[in-house]
This record gives structure tokens, C-alpha cells and sequence, in this order.
């Protein structure tokens, strides 16, 4: 059986927890699968957390078989003004072998360059969530928070999670997931099962809207569902 988390990331998943079982569903579970964005920040210091992504981004397709399916696609940046997305794949060793190939290397943030795509690309074709991790924000918010509040607009909500207890970020990417009507949630760099239950509950998210993610039955996610109270009706 998994190990819970201590005090601090208890209290830190299941507020993230909370928020996401509060929102509405995002679609049927009956429909095509739930298409989600999945963005890295793949800067240089970013290799650990890139590394552990790659080993747990299986898990969010399996979790999401049973209510609809998922397909992914992969977002970072890094170097010199390099980005890249991938086309929206449907297979776990697909996602699995593009991340493999991936090295990170230093730059710059370009968190607005990745919010800017997934509005381009929910504009195309409904994306029901982005998900972000990162621990730094090298760039003007302003411009970042006005794309999050267009991808709200357009019921795509941005979940950010942030590795580390950098300031600034924190309060960036606070703002961008409520602006995108989203959640931000902290973890720490050996916070594996912690950032594994986030993946996966966004992933559920996605596939199948909050009834789905009501069922989601791990002995993590039993943990964190004892400590919330009851959803809001109406």
C-alpha cells in the first residue's frame, strides 16, 4: 500500500484534490477520449523531474480506461527558444518514447508561448485540461495571466503544479489556475507518489468530468477523499 503523505503534503494535494472535485464535468464519459495538454518546463535544471514525468505518465493512461480514454500531447521548452508539442497520442509507450528522447537544457522560461498554444489548439478542438510543471517564471505574469483567462473562457482550466517553493512562481501560477479555472498544487522533487495522484486525478478529469474522478479509488487518493468534506450541490 502506498504511503500516505506527511502533514504538509496532505494538506497541499488535498486542497488541489478538493478544487478539482468541485468542478463541473468537462464531458460525457461516453464521448471520444479527453484531450489533455501535457507541458514541461525541460530547462536545464529540470532533468529529475522530467525523468520521473516520463516514468509516471503511464499511469494517467491507465487510470483513464474505464471512462473514456485520453490522448496526449506533449508540450516543453528549453535551450534557446526551443518548443515542441507532439500530435495527440492515445498510447502510453507512444507519450513515452517521445519523452525518452527529450534532454533538457537551460533557457529561459516560455510559459506564454505554452498558454498561448493550448488556446490555439482548444480554439481547433476542445483540450479539457493543461497540465504544467515547472519551478520558475522568467517572464512578464501580465501577458500569462490574460491567456489564462482566455483559456477560462473557453472551459479549458490550467493545472499547475509547482515543484519547489519558489515565490514568484507560486504566486504566477496561483493566478493562472484560477484565472483558467484550474488548481495549483506544490510538491516537492521526491514527492513521486504525490505528483503520480495529481497526474493522475487531472487525467481522470479530463476522460470523464468529476463523477469519474469521485470513483478514483487508490489508497492515496482514499487518504486525501477522507479529509474533504462533502461536494457542493447546485
Amino acid at each position: 500500500m502506498s504511503k500516505p503523505p506527511g502533514p504538509r503534503g496532505n494538506a497541499a494535494v488535498a486542497a488541489f484534490l478538493q478544487k478539482v472535485a468541485a468542478m463541473p464535468a468537462v464531458r460525457p464519459a461516453s464521448a471520444r477520449p479527453g484531450r489533455l495538454l501535457f507541458a514541461i518546463d525541460a530547462t536545464a535544471s529540470r532533468q529529475p523531474t522530467w525523468d520521473r514525468a516520463c516514468q509516471l505518465q503511464g499511469e494517467m493512461f491507465m487510470a483513464v480506461r474505464d471512462v473514456g480514454g485520453l490522448a496526449v500531447s506533449l508540450v516543453y521548452y528549453r535551450g534557446f527558444g526551443e518548443f515542441a508539442a507532439t500530435p495527440f497520442l492515445t498510447s502510453a509507450d507512444d507519450l513515452a518514447r517521445r519523452m525518452s528522447g527529450v534532454t533538457c537544457l537551460g533557457g529561459h522560461t516560455q510559459i506564454l508561448r505554452t498558454l498561448r498554444h493550448a488556446l490555439a489548439e482548444t480554439q481547433r478542438e476542445k483540450v479539457n485540461a493543461v497540465i504544467f510543471i515547472g519551478d520558475a517564471i522568467e517572464e512578464e505574469p501580465d501577458p500569462i495571466c490574460h491567456t489564462a483567462g482566455e483559456l477560462g473562457l473557453r472551459g479549458t482550466p490550467v493545472f499547475c503544479f509547482q515543484e519547489g517553493h519558489n515565490s514568484l512562481a507560486s504566486a504566477a501560477f496561483r493566478e493562472v489556475a484560477r484565472l483558467s479555472g484550474g488548481a495549483h498544487a506544490p510538491f516537492d522533487v521526491g514527492s513521486a507518489q504525490a505528483l503520480a495522484e495529481l497526474l493522475r486525478a487531472v487525467a481522470i478529469f479530463a476522460a470523464g468530468g468529476r463523477p469519474a474522478l469521485a470513483r478514483l479509488g487508490s489508497p492515496f487518493a482514499r487518504h486525501i477523499a477522507g479529509q474533504l468534506p462533502a461536494p457542493r450541490r447546485g
